[in-house]
C-alpha cells in the first residue's frame, strides 16, 4: 500500500512539472480537482519541487522558473531594453496628461519617457520617488515637483520607505501611472522589491486613476512581490506585442487597453 501510494505521489508531481511546462503556472484549487487530492497535498507537491528548484510557489499556486522575475536590475541596464517600445508607450501615456492635474510618476525606465512628451503642459503638479525622474522635470518650468522621500534604492535610483509611505499618504491625485517588472493578466502586477510593492500599493490608494505603462516583454511574468490586482487599474498602455488572450482578458476586466506605435 505505501508503494503504491509513492506510485501515485510521483505520478501526479510529474504530471504537475508537464502542466507547469506547458502553461506556465499551475493553481492550487485547479489541481486538487483535478487529482482528487486535498489542497494541502497539492501544497506539499508544490513545495517538494520547490526545493528541487522546479518550479517557484507564487500566490495560490506556482510558476515555472522562466517565467520569474527575480533579479532587481540597475535602471541604466533596463535603459537598454526594448527603447524603441518604450518610448512610444511614453509618448501614448503622455497624452493622458490635462493641465492642471496632479499625478504620480513611478520609478522606471518607460515612466521615464512620458517626461520627455509633456512640452505642451502649461501647470502640472508631479509627485515622484524616482531621482532620474525628478532630474528631467527639472527641464520644465510649468512642472511642481513633490520628492516624498525616503532612502534610496540605487538600483532603481527611487526613495522607498516609512517616510516615502507616510508623505504619500498626504496627497489625493488624478493619476498614477505605473511601471512593471512583471504583469499576468490573471492576476495582477509584480516587482522584485517588495518595498517597492508597498509604496507602489499607496500611490494606487491615493489616484483617482490608475495607468499601467509596460512593453509587452513584462507579460505573462511574475516576481516576488505582488502590487495589485486587475481591479485596481483602469488603463494599460502598451504596444503592439501584446498577445490577444491577455488584450481580451483585461478588456473583459472593465480595462482600457491603449497600443503605442
Amino acid at each position: 500500500m505505501p508503494e503504491r501510494k509513492e506510485r501515485f505521489t510521483v505520478s501526479r508531481r510529474k504530471k504537475i512539472l508537464e502542466h507547469i511546462k506547458e502553461t506556465g503556472e499551475v493553481m492550487v484549487s485547479q489541481l486538487s480537482k483535478e487529482f482528487n487530492v486535498s489542497e494541502v497535498t497539492i501544497r506539499n507537491d508544490l513545495g517538494h519541487l520547490e526545493r528541487k528548484n522546479l518550479l517557484v510557489r507564487a500566490r495560490g499556486g506556482a510558476i515555472h522558473t522562466e517565467n520569474l522575475v527575480s533579479i532587481d536590475q540597475r535602471i541604466a541596464e533596463k535603459h537598454k531594453l526594448h527603447s524603441v517600445e518604450k518610448a512610444a508607450i511614453g509618448k501614448l501615456a503622455s497624452s493622458l496628461i490635462n493641465n492642471g492635474d496632479t499625478i504620480i510618476i513611478d520609478s522606471g525606465t518607460t515612466t521615464s519617457e512620458i517626461i520627455k512628451h509633456i512640452d505642451g503642459i502649461r501647470h502640472l503638479n508631479v509627485i515622484t520617488n524616482a531621482l532620474n525622474i525628478a532630474d528631467l522635470l527639472m527641464a520644465h518650468s510649468a512642472v511642481n515637483v513633490i520628492i516624498p522621500g525616503g532612502y534610496l534604492r540605487q538600483n532603481a535610483m527611487s526613495l522607498v520607505g516609512p517616510l516615502a509611505e507616510k508623505n504619500l499618504r498626504s496627497f489625493f491625485v488624478d493619476k498614477v501611472f505605473l511601471s512593471t517588472d512583471g504583469f499576468d493578466t490573471k492576476q495582477g502586477i509584480f516587482t522584485p522589491n517588495i518595498d517597492e510593492a508597498h509604496l507602489n500599493e499607496i500611490m494606487i490608494e491615493i489616484a483617482k486613476e490608475v495607468i499601467l505603462v509596460t512593453d509587452s516583454s513584462k507579460f505573462k511574468r511574475k516576481s516576488l512581490a505582488f502590487i495589485c490586482g486587475l481591479d485596481k487599474i483602469q488603463k494599460v498602455v502598451t504596444d503592439k506585442g501584446i498577445e490577444q488572450d491577455d488584450k481580451k482578458r483585461l478588456e473583459d476586466a472593465g480595462i482600457e487597453v491603449l497600443i503605442a506605435g
